[in-house]
C-alpha cells in the first residue's frame, strides 16, 4: 500500500479487513509502496516519513500481527529495484504503455508532471515486489486484475527467455522417451490443444500424466516433472512463479460528500479519528436531495448515508430506515445515528491498539526492521536463483 498518511474507514473496509483475515490463512508479506508513491509524489519528501509509520500504526490497530505476518518497507529492500531492472531488459515497452491505470492516472493526475520513466515503469515494478517472494495469491478488487495479469506475462516471459538450457530439447526428449510411447502421444497431444486454445482440461490432463510418471517410472525425478512442465507450457524452468488474483471483498464507502471516501477530496473519516470529529462529519454528509425537508419522502438508495447503513448495520436497523425514509418518519439525523454509534464502537479496539504505539514509536521501527530483515532472506534467495539464470553469478 503506498505510504499516504493515516488510514481512512475507506482503507479498511477496502483492503486491510481482509488482509487481517488473510494472514491466518496464508505466510503474507504487507509491505509499505514508498517508491511506489514517488512515481507520482516525487516532490513530497519531506513527509514521507511521518507517512509511513502512521500508516503501519493504523495497519497494527486494525489487527495485522507480525508474529503472523512479514510488515516491512519497500526502499530497505534494493532487491526490488534490481529485480525491476533486470526485468525491464527483456519487457516489451508495449506491454507497459497499454496498462489501463497508465493512461486513466495520467488523465485524472493532470496537476503533476507524469512523463516520467519511473510512472509508466511502475506495473513492472509491482510485478517484482510480486515476483521477489514467489508468490501464489495477490489479493485485489477486479479493477487491479490487469496488474497480476502482466505480472504472469512478465514471469512467463523470463521463464521462457531464461529457464531453457541450451540442450532443452534433447533434454526434452530424452524425458520424454521415459513415458510410454501411448503416453508420450497423448502427453504431446493435450501440449498441442494447450498451445492453440489454453484449454484448462489440456493442462489438468498433462499434469496428470506428470504425476503418473513421478509415481510409476522408476529413476523419475523432479527434475523431469518440471521440464515436462515447461515443455507443456512453452516455457522453461520456472524460476519466477506466476501468481493468481485472489479476488476478495473490495467494499467502496462513500465520503461525507457521496464520492468515493479518499483524503485527497477532503471526505475522509480516519480510522482512529476522535468520536466528536466523526459525529460532526456523519451528520453533515449529503443526503436524498429530494429530503429538502422533513416531511418529504426519501429513497434510501439515492442516499450515501444508506450505503454506510449497509455495511455498518443489523438488519432490524436497516429496515428501519428503508421504512421511516420513505414514509418520512424519521428525519436525516436520526437516521445518521446508527450509523455514528457503530462507527464509533468499531474505532475503539484500534485506538485500544494503537496507544502502545503512539506511547513507543520505536515499537513499530522494531516491527518494520525485523520484517524487513525476514522479506530480505527471501528477496535473496529469489535473486541468487534469477542472477544464476541470466549468466550474472561471474
Amino acid at each position: 500500500m503506498r505510504p499516504t498518511g493515516a488510514m481512512h474507514l475507506g482503507h479498511y473496509h477496502g483492503a486491510l479487513k481482509n488482509w487481517v483475515r488473510l494472514q491466518q490463512e496464508h505466510d503474507c508479506f504487507f509491505f509499505v509502496a514508498d517508491w511506489h508513491a514517488l512515481t507520482t509524489h516525487y516532490e513530497e519528501r519531506e513527509v514521507m516519513e511521518r507517512y509511513v509509520y502512521d500508516m503501519v500504526t493504523d495497519w497494527l490497530a486494525a489487527g495485522l500481527d507480525p508474529d503472523q505476518c512479514t510488515i516491512f518497507i519497500q526502499s530497505r529492500l534494493p532487491e526490488h529495484a534490481e529485480l525491476f531492472t533486470l526485468l525491464a531488459m527483456g519487457t516489451p515497452l508495449g506491454w507497459l504503455e497499454r496498462v489501463p491505470t497508465y493512461k486513466d492516472q495520467i488523465e485524472k493526475l493532470k496537476d503533476r508532471d507524469l512523463a516520467t520513466y519511473g510512472f509508466l515503469g511502475y506495473p513492472l515494478l509491482q510485478a517484482a515486489d510480486i515476483l521477489i517472494y514467489k508468490a501464489t495469491y495477490v489479493p485485489v478488487g477486479e479493477d487491479q486484475s490487469s496488474h497480476v495479469e502482466l505480472t504472469r506475462e512478465v514471469a512467463r516471459r523470463f521463464n521462457s527467455l531464461y529457464g531453457r538450457a541450451s540442450n532443452f530439447d534433447q533434454l526434452v526428449a530424452a524425458t520424454l522417451a521415459k513415458l510410454p510411447k501411448d503416453d508420450a502421444r497423448y502427453f504431446d497431444k493435450q501440449r498441442k490443444a494447450f498451445g492453440e486454445t489454453g484449454s484448462a482440461e489440456a493442462l489438468a490432463k498433462g499434469d496428470g500424466m506428470i504425476a503418473k510418471a513421478a509415481a510409476n517410472i522408476v529413476g523419475w525425478t523432479s527434475d523431469d516433472s518440471e521440464l515436462l512442465q515447461g515443455h507443456f507450457k512453452g516455457s522453461g524452468k520456472t524460476i519466477l512463479t506466476e501468481p493468481q488474483a485472489l479476488h476478495t471483498e473490495v467494499l467502496r464507502l462513500p465520503g461525507t460528500d457521496g464520492v468515493k471516501m479518499s483524503k485527497s477530496y477532503g471526505n475522509a473519516v480516519l480510522m482512529r479519528e476522535d468520536s466528536d470529529s466523526v459525529s460532526k462529519k456523519i451528520k453533515g454528509m449529503v443526503t436524498d436531495p429530494a429530503r429538502a425537508r422533513r416531511t418529504d419522502l426519501g429513497d434510501p438508495e439515492k442516499c450515501p448515508v444508506w450505503q454506510l447503513h449497509k455495511v455498518y448495520s443489523d438488519e432490524a436497523t436497516k429496515d428501519w430506515v428503508v421504512k421511516g425514509c420513505t414514509s418520512a418518519g424519521i428525519g436525516c439525523l436520526e437516521c445518521k445515528q446508527p450509523v455514528i454509534d457503530a462507527i464509533v464502537k468499531e474505532q475503539q479496539p484500534w485506538r485500544e491498539r494503537a496507544e502502545a504505539y503512539l506511547a513507543d514509536p520505536k515499537k513499530v521501527h522494531w516491527i518494520v526492521e525485523m520484517g524487513t530483515e525476514r522479506a530480505r532472506t527471501v528477496a535473496r534467495q529469489t535473486m541468487k536463483d534469477v542472477r544464476l539464470a541470466m549468466g550474472l553469478t561471474y
